[in-house]
């Protein structure tokens, strides 16, 4: 029997580690003619155990780049699933809630086709602020703990920043933040990080230009917490004096030792930047301050101008809906990623549901 002599040793790469096993066969008794057989055996272990503690999805703070590169593979697992397999079962039996005191579109629709495109079921409502008891005066803490019990997750929009926390905090099953008014979207943060892999084939050394309503913007504020997990991104600030990016994004960035500048000219940064990520001027922001919401809109948009200057290899984003900020012409440019992006979400939510749910 041949003896068996095995070493392993953990070697940092990045945020990740690599497993080297050394195991070496030797036969007893060797001679000229002996034979030592050396198997090298390396494994990548990226954030699936870490993805296994995930228990809520509330802030984009919760991630390190293991997690998001674990959740990733899931991700492209998910874009193979077909109807009618074992994968597209994998949720029979599991119930999710959603509950959207905001309106939404892209993320509830996503949400639902992602529970059932992996055979759970979904309970819902839209309008929860005026069709559920929050409109006779029930609290969120409350209304999360009945919801509990009719459900295995909940996904919550709320127009509060800090709900997300303090309802996930009020329940013990697993709770996704769906954004809470102009705090934070961490999944639409995933799927904007997916998008960026996908686009341009890298999430280190990058340029990413934020533009827009970046003061009320959770999308941009989002984005910008999760890629500093990442090597050596920069980011370049664009948006007019009313809604600048807040003091406490730039705070953390340079905490992270993230380089992070202002500018005014969106042409100039548009040549520069390997991702061009435009919101909108959100009105529902200014509901007493609409002279403000006037000197703000229509003073950053993307159009052929700005597309002439991108690099051929950069990539154009938007969380959606646009409004004015992305004239319809760059639709047709390979360029234009936003489409792409809105159908990453469904790959995105369906991985998450399965790592909450299940696990890796």
């Amino acid at each position: 029997m041949p003896a068996i002599h095995s070493s392993t040793r953990i070697y940092p790469a990045g945020r990740t580690k690599v497993a080297l096993t050394a195991t070496r066969n030797l036969r007893n008794g060797c001679h000229p003619r002996c034979t030592t057989r050396t198997r090298l055996v390396v494994t990548a272990i990226t954030g699936a155990n870490d993805l296994n503690k995930l228990k809520n999805c509330v802030e984009s703070q919760q991630f390190d780049r293991a997690m998001l590169e674990g959740l990733f593979e899931v991700a492209e697992e998910m874009e193979s699933v077909k109807p009618q397999t074992p994968e597209a079962n994998v949720l029979n039996g599991y119930l999710m809630s959603t509950l959207f005191y905001e309106p939404s579109t892209r993320t509830r629709l996503s949400f639902e086709s992602a529970m059932r495109r992996l055979g759970g079921d979904v309970l819902t409502t839209e309008s929860a602020g005026e069709y559920s008891s929050a409109a006779k005066g029930e609290t969120l803490e409350d209304t999360m703990r009945t919801v509990e019990g009719y459900c295995d997750v909940i996904v919550l929009r709320h127009f509060t920043v800090g709900s997300a926390k303090k309802a996930a905090n009020a329940v013990g099953i697993p709770l996704i933040n769906a954004g809470d008014g102009p705090g934070q979207h961490p999944t639409q943060a995933l799927l904007d990080t997916y998008t960026i892999k996908r686009e341009i084939g890298r999430l280190d050394n990058i340029t990413v230009g934020l533009v827009g309503d970046l003061a009320n913007g959770r999308t941009a504020r989002s984005l910008a917490y999760m890629l500093t997990n990442f090597e050596n991104v920069k980011f370049v600030f664009v948006a007019p004096e009313v809604v600048k990016m807040r003091d406490d994004i730039k705070a953390f960035l340079d905490s992270q030792g993230i380089e992070w500048k202002e500018a005014t000219d969106l042409k100039e940064v548009a040549s520069e930047v390997d991702v061009l990520y435009q919101t909108r001027i959100q009105r529902e922001r200014f509901a007493d301050r609409p002279e403000d919401y006037e000197k703000a809109r229509g003073k950053y948009i993307i159009d052929q101008a700005i597309m002439d200057v991108l690099p051929e290899h950069a990539a154009i984003l938007h969380p959606l809906p646009r409004l004015d900020e992305i004239t319809v012409e760059v639709d047709a440019d390979p360029r234009a990623a936003y489409f792409r992006q809105a159908k990453n979400g469904l790959y995105i939510r369906m991985a998450l549901l399965k790592v909450l749910l299940l696990g890796t």
